[in-house]
């Protein structure tokens, strides 16, 4: 094989931490070749389809990828943003906002972002990251519930990169942030902050996104996670039994899934005389296609039109403040033992350490 990273070693640069921030993915374009071609490489992951690959392949290429590409691009054309896909975009501005965060906190630390399917790819932004001297590598998936649909899909992709370098560097890995004050609060924040502008519902439906019930019979702590999430959530809210209520959504194929199912127990309140519901998705680290289409259009004219009278979704957190200061807290808990998170970072010690390496490795015959 063929390693990276052969005649790219500086000896002169001090090595620094990386965080490569990763999330989903998303289409280019919301259109029907460019949705074949992300659908394509989404549910041609293992982590995410557990069916025997050859009996997958065949339902994959000869039903889903021949049906569905047309019918998710109008779903995306109507979620589409200037400048483009909406968890491309937020995730852009997280990827900055925490830069920013990170370095008003001090320490050379270098964000990257990577997204498991589409562009920019995790390849591209570890190479980066590469290029900028890292040597400690904390990989944060934007997953706040743990599943190996999402974050262990996210580790096989950085371990497939990293399997090519000649030097790997230290590697950590954010595996969920579920229960971390922070990231709590910043949901308690934009909740309360929603009732204080637009009124507070009867109810507060936490939908988070489902998954094969036999992922949860097999050992994926996600539902687990989701429920705590919620509890800790209406703990600090205030609420009280039958005020709020967990459910799930994006379901696919004919399979059970986590339940309850949103789409149902949004009818089954309508039809049963509740007028008004709030409704958030601490699952979803930015907006995206299951958010703003799904929550905020689907599912309110579902409601609406099962009688219904008043439905507020409750954006996702985005790159608020708030949610940026608790990830930075994140990766401030994770870093720890590293160079970066001591006060004792000596800049001109590192940079008199690095010279001396460069001499030794010139001495050796390295090249300059």
């Amino acid at each position: 094989m063929d390693f990276k990273g052969n005649s790219d070693y500086r000896h002169d640069v001090p090595g620094c931490t990386g965080v490569l921030v990763t999330s989903l993915g998303t289409p280019e374009a919301p259109t029907a070749p460019a949705v074949r071609r992300f659908l394509a490489a989404f549910l041609s992951d293992p982590r995410v389809v557990e069916i025997p690959r050859p009996l997958w392949w065949l339902i994959l290429h000869g039903i889903i990828l021949r049906v569905r590409p047309s019918r998710v691009a109008r779903l995306y054309q109507s979620v589409w943003r200037e400048d483009g896909a909406p968890l491309l975009s937020f995730a852009r501005r997280v990827g900055s906002a925490l830069q920013e965060e990170l370095d008003t906190r001090g320490g050379p630390l270098k964000v990257g972002l990577g997204m498991r399917h589409g562009t920019p790819s995790i390849e591209e932004a570890l190479e980066q990251l590469r290029q900028a001297g890292v040597q400690r590598l904390l990989v944060f998936p934007l997953y706040p519930q743990y599943s190996g649909s999402t974050t262990g899909s996210a580790f096989d992709a950085v371990a497939q990169v990293l399997s090519t370098w000649r030097w790997i560097p230290e590697l950590r890995m954010i595996t969920h942030y579920h229960d971390h004050p922070g990231y709590l609060e910043a949901l308690v924040e934009t909740i309360r902050r929603s009732w204080e502008e637009a009124g507070r519902g009867e109810r507060l439906l936490f939908s988070f996104h489902g998954l094969p019930k036999r992922y949860l019979l097999a050992g994926d702590p996600y539902h687990c996670h989701c429920h705590k999430t919620a509890r800790l959530l209406a703990e600090r809210l205030g609420l009280k039994e039958g005020e709020w209520q967990v459910a799930f959504q994006s379901r696919f194929g004919r399979e059970e899934w986590l339940k309850p199912y949103t789409d149902h127990l949004l009818r089954e309140w309508a039809e049963g005389g509740v007028k008004r519901v709030d409704i958030v998705c601490p699952g979803f680290a930015t907006d995206c296609l299951e958010t703003l289409e799904e929550i905020d259009q689907r599912n309110r004219e579902l409601f609406l039109e099962a009688g219904g009278k008043e439905y507020h979704y409750i954006p996702a957190l985005n790159d608020e403040p708030a949610h940026i200061r608790a990830l930075a807290d994140v990766v401030e808990q994770h870093i720890q033992g590293w160079p970066e998170a001591s006060s004792l970072w000596d800049q001109e010690a590192v940079a008199q350490a690095a010279e001396i390496s460069r001499q030794q490795a010139l001495a050796l015959g390295a090249k300059q």
